[in-house]
């Protein structure tokens, strides 16, 4: 079945080899990024090359997380050209590094924005046509740092992804009676094949940062380098693209609530199953259970 989707921070990364690889799957797909017209309209070209290459329906459309309008207006433009929206991605998110006390409160913020709140601002855009239609499915894109493995110097970019999956599993609760379906995809630390750690801002105090230097000498070489050594040679980012097709293609009501993508096994997934079974045994208790799993409404 060919479903309509919305995937943002499309532009690069795990949201670019996903929109390709749902679109290969025959699925129309909104490659979701901003600046197509200046800074990203080289991927923008490239998206609609990669289209007519494959004869797949790959399309791009301006989506600012950052800007409830912009949300809301890249939201009406894929239903005024496709007519609907059934799978809505958040993918989009900004990684930074360093020691955390070096971040000013304003650029913790700034991650927190871009993580979490963005993921809001397209929610409120679209979520009112998943929930009049009663059906369609939330797909959020994890970390396993969530759970699992932390290592130091990249703080506010963990507890940003630690919120951002607060929320899905709220909002997998209260859409669940619009026969609105939620999914994690949880990747885990892919140190190639990505722009995370290439991209990635840096704090701005920079009175700080010689202290922790003179302490931790080199350590963000060394926390990447450990890391990128801790993944077996097949590790793929086209693995998380596969593992976000095949949820999408899971036939509705039985996707899987979170999904490990996690070729260096940082212990996330073992704790995540044990925290989504204690969330299970307690909505149980009080007598929703039936939130555990989207049903259309009578």
């Amino acid at each position: 079945m060919s479903r309509t989707i919305v995937i943002t921070g499309a532009g690069s990364g795990f949201g670019a080899l996903a929109a390709r690889a749902l679109a290969d799957a025959g699925h129309t797909v909104y490659a979701a990024m901003r600046n197509t017209t200046t800074r990203n309209a080289d991927r923008v070209a490239d998206a609609a090359r990669y289209a007519a290459e494959r004869g797949v329906d790959l399309r791009t459309v301006e989506l600012d997380v950052l800007s409830q309008e912009s949300a809301d207006a890249a939201i009406a433009t894929i239903l005024s050209e496709a007519g609907r929206l059934d799978v809505i991605i958040h993918n989009a998110g900004h990684m930074v590094t360093g020691p955390t006390e070096a971040f000013t409160p304003e650029e913790l913020a700034a991650v927190y924005d871009t993580n979490v709140l963005g993921t809001q601002r397209v929610n409120r855009a679209a979520l009112p046509h998943l929930r009049a239609q009663e059906s369609g499915l939330v797909l959020w894109i994890g970390s396993t740092s969530t759970k699992g493995g932390t290592p130091p110097y990249l703080a506010p970019y963990f507890a940003a992804k630690a919120a951002m999956d607060a929320l899905a599993v709220s909002y997998a609760a209260e859409l669940a009676r619009f026969n609105i379906e939620t999914s994690i995809v949880v990747p885990g630390s892919f140190t190639s094949g990505t722009n995370h750690f290439v991209t990635g801002g840096h704090p701005s105090d920079e009175t700080v940062v010689p202290d922790y230097e003179e302490r931790y000498e080199g350590l963000m070489d060394q926390v990447a380098q450990r890391l990128a050594a801790l993944a077996p040679a097949d590790a793929d980012v086209s693995q998380v693209a596969d593992a976000i097709v095949a949820v999408v293609e899971t036939e509705h009501g039985n996707r899987p609530f979170r999904i490990h993508v996690d070729p260096a096994d940082d212990g996330s997934e073992a704790v995540s199953a044990v925290a989504d079974r204690i969330r299970a045994e307690f909505l149980t208790r009080i007598g929703l259970d039936d939130l555990l799993a989207p049903r259309a409404v009578v």
